[in-house]
């Protein structure tokens, strides 16, 4: 257990600070209520749970070998976060007619371009992945600890913006609210292009 305190302590760090993922929880959450948000908060732990197994198996030789797909996927993700901004500052408010919420698969497939979600997989892979143990055991035991973390602390986002839906009935408060999730996902971009 003392050997997964430090793993837990860093996927709970990952998973509870603000990031592409919570922002979308926090804001699917605000939107569509706790149930709308669920299939989210699955999708981001089934894509995350891919991508660290990925990694964790190997694909992150392919990252240390070719160096430029790791730049590319990551100026691909600040990208799709600045079109995700776009949109979610123009989204429509109440009264006109509502987006969709994010589907489990988007969600799950988001991941792939997530870059928060790259490093936290890179990171597990490469920090707390055990050396001298069967690779596919210690592959899982990594990302379903990474799953048993990240879980609550996606759903706290969610509820957070649950929590703030009655804020949110005036069309100006929620026009003020996506404008402001909006922006924090553009820094984001910007600060995922350094």
């Amino acid at each position: 257990m003392t050997d997964l305190l430090p793993l837990m302590s860093y996927c709970f760090v990952m998973s509870a600070t603000p990031g592409p993922n919570n922002v979308m929880l926090a804001t699917t959450g605000a939107n569509f209520g706790y149930r709308g948000a669920l299939p989210v908060i699955l999708g981001i732990q089934a894509g995350i749970f891919v991508q660290t197994m990925l990694m964790c198996v190997g694909l992150g030789s392919v990252f240390v070998a070719y160096p430029m797909a790791q730049q590319v996927l990551r100026i691909a993700g600040a990208l799709y976060l600045m079109f995700l901004a776009w949109k979610l500052a123009g989204a429509s408010v109440a009264g006109s007619s509502a987006p969709k919420a994010v589907s489990f698969a988007q969600a799950a497939l988001f991941q792939a371009l997530n870059p928060k979600s790259w490093l936290k997989a890179i990171t597990m892979a490469s920090v707390f992945m055990p050396a001298h143990s069967n690779m596919l055991a210690s592959a899982l035991l990594v990302s379903v600890t990474g799953t048993v973390v990240g879980m609550p602390c996606n759903a706290m986002w969610a509820l957070f913006g649950v929590s703030i839906r009655s804020v949110l009935k005036a069309p100006r408060n929620q026009r003020i609210f996506n404008l402001a999730m909006g922006g924090i996902l553009l820094v984001l971009a910007v600060m995922f292009l350094r």
